[in-house]
C-alpha cells in the first residue's frame, strides 16, 4: 500500500530541490568565472611585468639602437643593445626545425590518417607521440654529442655549437606537434568527401591531396602555427646545442644564441637585480612575446581565409 505525501509537503521538497539546483549552477558559474580571469589576469600580469621593465629599459637605450645595431654585448664592457643578432638566431634555428618538422610531421600524418591499418596506425601514433614526452634538456645532448659529431663529419668547419644540430633536433622534437594535429584535422573530414571523390573515378593519392587535405587546410595550418611558435620559444635544446654567442649570421654550421637561449644566460643569477643589465632580458622578453603574437594575428587569419575557401 503506497502513502502519498501531502501536496504542500511535495511543493516544498520540489522548492527545495530548485532551490539547490539553483545555488549550484550559481556556485559552478562563479568557479568557471574565477578561472577565466584567472587565466586572462596573468596574462595581463606577464604583459604589465614585461612592459614597465622594457618601459625602464628604453629609457636608458634608444629604440633605435636596439633595432639597428648589429651587435649584442650588454654583459661585456664595450656595451651594444642591438636585438638584430639575437632575432637572427631564433629565426635560423626555428626556421631550420620548421623545414625538418612541417613535411615529415604532414607525411606522417597522411599515412596515419588515409592509408596505414587500423592496427598499424593504433601502434605508430602512440609510438610517435612518445617523442613528445622526452625532455628536452635530452634532446639537447643528444644534439650537442650525436647530430652536431656527425655534422662535422659531413661538413667539415662546422663548428661544437652550432644552429644546424638545433634545427634538425628540434624538428624531430616537435614533428609529433605537427602529425597528431593535422592527422586529427585529416580524421575529421567527412568519409562521405572521401567517397565522393572515389566514385567520381579519382585515385587514393587524388582523393588525399585534392580533396582531405584542403577540407582539413585550418586544422593543418593551425597545427603549422602551433610548431612555429614552438620552436620560437624552445629553451634548452638550443642553449645547449646552438652556443650563447650572439652573431648575425645566415650560416647554421656556426654558433648563434636564440632570445630565449639569453634569458637563461642572463637569469642564472650573476647580473645584478634592477641592473641595465638585468632589463635586457625584460626587453628581449618583450620582443619575443610582440613576435609570437603577430605570428598567431597573422596565423588566424590564415586558418580563418582556409577555412571560409573550403566551406
Amino acid at each position: 500500500m503506497t502513502v502519498s505525501l501531502p501536496a504542500p509537503a511535495a511543493v516544498r521538497r520540489a522548492r527545495s530541490r530548485s532551490l539547490l539546483s539553483r545555488a549550484t549552477e550559481w556556485v559552478v558559474e562563479r568557479l568557471l568565472l574565477v578561472c577565466a580571469f584567472v587565466s586572462i589576469g596573468t596574462t595581463f600580469g606577464i604583459v604589465a611585468i614585461l612592459g614597465v621593465e622594457t618601459l625602464a629599459f628604453f629609457q636608458q637605450v634608444p629604440l633605435f639602437a636596439f633595432f639597428t645595431d648589429t651587435q649584442w654585448t650588454p654583459l661585456f664592457s664595450d656595451k651594444h643593445y642591438g636585438i638584430l643578432p639575437l632575432l637572427s638566431g631564433t629565426l635560423l634555428v626555428a626556421g631550420g626545425a620548421m623545414l625538418v618538422a612541417l613535411p615529415v610531421g604532414l607525411l606522417a600524418a597522411v599515412y596515419l590518417s588515409e592509408y596505414a591499418p587500423v592496427r598499424v596506425r593504433a601502434v605508430l601514433k602512440p609510438a610517435l607521440e612518445v617523442l613528445a614526452g622526452v625532455p628536452t634538456v635530452v634532446y639537447g645532448y643528444f644534439a650537442l654529442l650525436f647530430v652536431t659529431p656527425i655534422l662535422q663529419t659531413l661538413v667539415p668547419g662546422t663548428e661544437v655549437f652550432n644552429a644546424a644540430s638545433a634545427s634538425i633536433v628540434m624538428g624531430i622534437m616537435i614533428i609529433p606537434l605537427v602529425s597528431s594535429l593535422s592527422e586529427d584535422a585529416m580524421s575529421a573530414v567527412p568519409r562521405s568527401l572521401r567517397e565522393a571523390a572515389l566514385a567520381l573515378g579519382a585515385t587514393r593519392q587524388e582523393t588525399t591531396v585534392k580533396v582531405v587535405i584542403p577540407a582539413a587546410a585550418s586544422g593543418i595550418m593551425a597545427s603549422f602555427i602551433l610548431t612555429a611558435s614552438r620552436a620560437i620559444g624552445e629553451t634548452m635544446i638550443v642553449a645547449i646545442a646552438a652556443g650563447l654567442q650572439p652573431k648575425l649570421t645566415l650560416n647554421p654550421f656556426e654558433s648563434v644564441e636564440t632570445m630565449t637561449a639569453y634569458i637563461v644566460q642572463v637569469s642564472l643569477g650573476d647580473t645584478p637585480h634592477g641592473s641595465l643589465e638585468y632589463q635586457t632580458i625584460f626587453a628581449v622578453g618583450t620582443a619575443l612575446f610582440v613576435l609570437t603574437f603577430l605570428l598567431n594575428v597573422v596565423s588566424l587569419g590564415v586558418v580563418r581565409r582556409f577555412r571560409e575557401q573550403y566551406q
